[in-house]
């Protein structure tokens, strides 16, 4: 049950964040309309702007939600998954506490996901740090 509670649960709703995000950028690099665009702030529409306009930048980063959003939902090399997410995770949480304060709750409960599984699978992490 503590299995469940710590690992399963934020791992799947960390999963289903970033795939719909990446759902949601896919339609827009199609289509060139969000699915759904939350209130963001006029920096943040901006900053969000200049990641689209790069041309690599964005679909770089929404193929890597979709990629690493599956490997979260599906559990295969979970650990590696979110290793790709973190510089993206980084970025919203800084994005959110500089230019679209009204973001701060979604990206509180991404930091705390995010922060539980890093624990979680901290022995994996490990060498890393060596």
């Amino acid at each position: 049950m503590i299995r469940i509670l710590t690992i399963d649960i934020p791992r799947i709703l960390l999963a289903l964040l970033f795939l719909v995000g990446a759902a949601n950028g896919f339609a827009w690099i199609i289509t060139g309309q969000d699915l759904f665009h939350p209130p963001t702030s006029e920096a943040g529409l901006r900053f969000e702007a200049a990641l689209r306009d790069s041309g690599f930048l964005w679909p770089l980063m929404k193929t890597i939600d979709l990629v690493a959003g599956l490997m979260l939902l599906t559990n295969r090399a979970p650990a590696l998954a979110l290793l790709m997410l973190l510089p993206i995770i980084t970025v919203i949480v800084l994005f959110h506490l500089v230019l679209n304060p009204g973001g701060l709750p979604i990206a509180g409960v991404l930091a705390v996901l995010t922060a539980m599984l890093l624990f979680a699978w901290r022995d994996r992490y490990a060498p890393l740090l060596r």
